[in-house]
């Protein structure tokens, strides 16, 4: 008899729900395992990344800064302005089109492994809650009983560890907002001089207190866009977590001496281990499923239960549901390749953009309703221009005319560009009158940091008939 394939029988509701719409409170049992070594590892790298990036700095400069209050945005020790909008623009066009076609050829990656919600959840706030409440059952048992001095001081101090961390990681992305260095200030200031602020960060930090007390993994399955869109971007081509029915069905418990093969049984022993460590309390092996973080729990724990019975590991793994069905091996599709290689177009791209960024940009134009002004031995033009100087550092600026003897007289005094400002002001290009061959000359303006030209400017010089 061929194997039950299970992904034809799908539930019709939440797993955190009950059939009459009650909420299913999650308590999953703790990973353990190589991949859940190696998610940890990653989680805690990202977390001392939050935390320690604000202290760094190139130039003088943040390393990241993202003040939206002031328009100003530091990328890498770089600063971003109003006008450099068009990398914006590219870079969250290439954003979209990479979380769709990172999605389709890897699943659901990024929520298991990178996601804040996934990472504050599983490897701080669930770590906290088996240190004082102890295992699964530990918790539901304290969960259950009446209130006594035990339940009392547990949740309490599990509590007031939850908000101060909370508060702390408000603190950590405010950094990225104002910079450390004001939000230190502000830190050791009294309350009273920023009441404003603090409020604001005792709201939001009741927000995030709320979101990891209350709703927890359904964050995943009922707010976040990015949980709903995967139904949408999956297929039987994309690599997900997923269960070896052929292999697994039929499932039934493990009895001392049978042999399964010959009494039709497959490899899963239906243990419940996969169901039990599930942080939004799935069945795997139902299929593919809009809870699934792709967090790999599932994966370490069946190939422990593997190990213990002598099967060979991997009933549940990496895999799509077509080489699964197909019985082949793991491989990558040339669908999959094709993706890759327009991820990496894309970042290119937008990496060049990037680097070809100039720190310094200038914009000129003709002064409107002036025409042209003898001068001795020739005629000049009055030009305004606007030097907007993304560095952090003063630089001096000067203009020449490029394809015609002639000269720039800047109106006022000294040109030099302040650190991340923007000079404007005027000048006046001068041709010789052998120069004015038209009414409508056509000229370059070089534009000058130090001795280095920065930009060439194409302008229009208006002489006499």
């Amino acid at each position: 008899m061929a194997p039950k394939n299970p992904y034809t029988g799908y539930r019709d509701q939440l797993a955190t729900l009950g059939e009459s719409g009650n909420r299913r409170w999650i308590y999953a049992q703790k990973p353990k395992g190589k991949l859940y070594n190696y998610r940890n590892i990653v989680s805690y790298t990202l977390l001392f990344l939050l935390f320690a990036i604000p202290f760094v700095k190139l130039n003088g400069e943040p390393f990241l800064l993202l003040n939206i209050l002031e328009r100003k945005f530091i990328l890498f020790g770089i600063q971003f302005w109003p006008q450099d909008f068009h990398l914006f623009l590219y870079s969250m066009i290439t954003l979209f089109v990479f979380v769709v076609l990172f999605t389709v050829s890897y699943g659901r990656i990024w929520c298991g492994w990178a996601c804040p919600q996934t990472v504050f959840l599983e490897f701080i706030f669930r770590k906290i809650e088996y240190l004082i409440e102890g295992n699964t059952s530990q918790q539901r048992k304290l969960h259950s009983q009446s209130m006594n001095f035990e339940k009392f001081w547990k949740k309490s101090l599990k509590l007031i560890l939850f908000y101060a961390i909370c508060f702390s990681i408000t603190n950590a992305f405010l950094s990225y907002i104002i910079g450390i260095d004001l939000l230190l200030e502000i830190m050791r200031a009294p309350i009273s001089e920023h009441s404003v602020g603090f409020t604001v960060s005792v709201l939001f930090s009741s927000v995030m207190f709320f979101v990891f007390t209350k709703l927890r993994e359904q964050v995943c399955t009922m707010i976040c866009p990015y949980g709903r869109l995967q139904g949408v971007l999956l297929d039987s081509n994309s690599i997900v977590v997923a269960y070896d029915y052929k292999r697994g069905e039929e499932r039934a418990p493990l009895e001392a001496g049978e042999d399964r093969a010959i009494d039709g049984k497959g490899d899963c022993i239906d243990c419940y281990q996969c169901v039990d460590v599930c942080p939004t309390g799935i069945d795997v092996r139902d299929g593919t499923q809009l809870e699934c973080i792709n967090c790999t729990a599932c994966i370490d724990e069946c190939n422990s239960v593997m190990e213990w019975i002598g099967k060979p590991k991997g009933l549940i793994r990496f895999d799509s549901e077509k080489n699964i069905d197909e019985g082949r091996k793991p491989k990558w599709p040339a669908r999959k390749i094709a993706y890759t290689v327009v991820l990496c177009i894309l970042l290119g791209i937008v990496a060049a953009l990037f680097a070809s960024r100039s720190d310094l940009e200038a914009i000129i134009l003709r002064t409107p309703g002036l025409m042209y002004q003898p001068q001795e031995g020739g005629i000049s033009n009055m030009y305004n221009f606007k030097i907007v100087n993304k560095t952090a550092a003063e630089v001096p600026v000067h203009f020449k005319i490029l394809n015609h003897e002639g000269e720039i007289k800047v109106i006022g005094e000294e040109l030099k560009a302040k650190a991340s400002s923007i000079r404007e002001g005027v000048f006046f290009a001068i041709l010789p009158q052998k120069e004015i061959t038209s009414d409508n000359i056509p000229i370059t303006i070089g534009v000058y940091a130090d001795e280095q030209l920065i930009e060439e400017v194409k302008l229009s010089f208006v002489g006499p008939n």
